[in-house]
């Protein structure tokens, strides 16, 4: 299928599509690892090295809080036209939205491993799944939620299958809020409703009015490709292949995406938010090198023939982590809701042989369960070392109740 380009930098030189990721991945620093019996969460130590210059420059930071004036619709950034009366009609026909018996069997053996929030300083990288595409980040000494939802319901689905990984009540002051599109599953009003009103949003272009509405008082609205600074973190919005509605009216009225974030000492995490494979990775991998660590959805992909212009399967979250040249993947948006016919163990089954496949170090899936945290130190390179136990327990690697699924490679 023909993939549209939206790109403000039109100068860029024709060998721009020949950029291989590993050239900058070459520069990541070499740790040791050590592994102790400790419960606490695991802290991987990595020393700093150089990084090469993004690939086009990265444009001046916005003013936070600007109100900015957007085209009415973004239908021109659709990498995929979006469903047609012939696709809908086959959808209702043979369509199924929810796994069958055998693969609800599986919920039981959802990994959920709720624990507190592991203590962090301004130097250490820290993620936290609460569930779903909702993250706890901690980065340069701000605490930054992802997709915030923490409802039990949202509209449209059933109920959550597993609890939020992160009570509310125990969650620190929020530094920021970072959203990708404005689906029900990622923009959560009950849950923002949660954090007082001058909270720092970080919104995808046309979003900001629904939180304007809402008494939201710093919102920063961003095109692909921008970026704003918050206390020394950088936040950068970046394609993804997905679309946008909320109602009947306002298909494609506010832009989609993922976010890059990074600190004043260069530690970069990706959040993909919610996307298809394609062609935008590798450009992502260009222009934002060294990323540390690339939080990818691998589920709700089933059926492919209506999904995968905007899911990722687990095979395509792998190669896609390959293509923005991250060192680290977190697997998310899986195990929380039912939003498509999978079975439900399946996208992590699929995610771990596609790691091993592809000759990756085991210790880089962060397939974290949910509640669960991992922290990201960096160090002097004589004190690099890295512990390897936490929550990932013998338990989760084989989780009571779960289905072993073969893992075919989708088309």
């Amino acid at each position: 299928m023909t993939q549209q380009t939206h790109e403000p930098e039109a100068h860029e030189p024709e060998t721009y599509e020949t950029y291989e990721p590993e050239t900058y991945e070459s520069g990541s620093a070499t740790t040791t690892r050590t592994t102790t019996a400790t419960t606490a969460p695991t802290r991987t130590t990595r020393t700093p090295a150089p990084l090469p210059a993004p690939f086009p420059p990265l444009a001046e930071p916005r003013p936070l809080g600007e109100h900015r004036v957007w085209p009415r619709t973004f239908h021109d950034r659709l990498t995929a036209p979006l469903p047609g009366l012939k696709a809908l009609a086959r959808f209702a026909r043979e369509g199924a939205v929810r796994p069958g018996a055998e693969g609800l069997a599986g919920v039981p053996g959802l990994p959920c491993a709720p624990a507190p929030l592991p203590r962090v300083d301004a130097r250490t990288l820290a993620v936290t799944w609460a569930g779903h595409a909702s993250w706890v980040v901690r980065i340069g000494g701000l605490t930054v939620l992802t997709d915030p939802v923490w409802s039990r319901r949202i509209l449209g689905t059933p109920a959550r299958i597993t609890p939020v990984g992160v009570p509310w009540d125990t969650l620190p002051r929020i530094d920021a809020v970072v959203i990708s599109h404005n689906h029900y599953d990622h923009l959560d009003a009950p849950t923002l409703s949660r954090l007082p009103r001058d909270t720092p949003v970080f919104a995808p272009a046309g979003l900001g009015r629904w939180f304007r509405r809402r008494r939201f008082t710093n919102v920063t609205e961003l095109d692909w490709w921008e970026g704003a600074e918050l206390a020394g973190v950088r936040f950068d919005f970046v394609p993804a292949h997905h679309w946008s509605k909320r109602t009947l009216t306002d298909t494609c009225h506010s832009l989609w995406g993922g976010w890059v974030l990074t600190d004043a000492d260069g530690q970069r995490l990706y959040f993909a938010g919610d996307t298809g494979y394609g062609h935008w990775f590798s450009r992502i991998g260009r222009r934002y090198p060294g990323i540390d660590l690339a939080l990818m959805p691998i589920g709700a992909y089933d059926p492919r023939w209506w999904l995968s212009d905007v899911h990722c399967d687990p095979e395509e979250a792998v190669q896609a982590t390959l293509d923005v040249g991250a060192r680290r993947m977190a697997p998310m948006h899986w195990g929380t809701f039912i939003l498509s016919a999978e079975p439900v163990m399946e996208p992590l089954t699929r995610v771990r042989a596609a790691w091993e496949r592809a000759g990756l170090e085991r210790e880089d899936l962060w397939d974290l369960p949910i509640g669960a945290s991992r922290v990201l130190e960096w160090s002097a390179p004589s004190g690099a070392r890295e512990t390897t136990t936490d929550r990932q327990s013998e338990e989760y690697a084989n989780p009571s109740g779960a289905t072993e699924i073969a893992a075919p490679h989708s088309a």
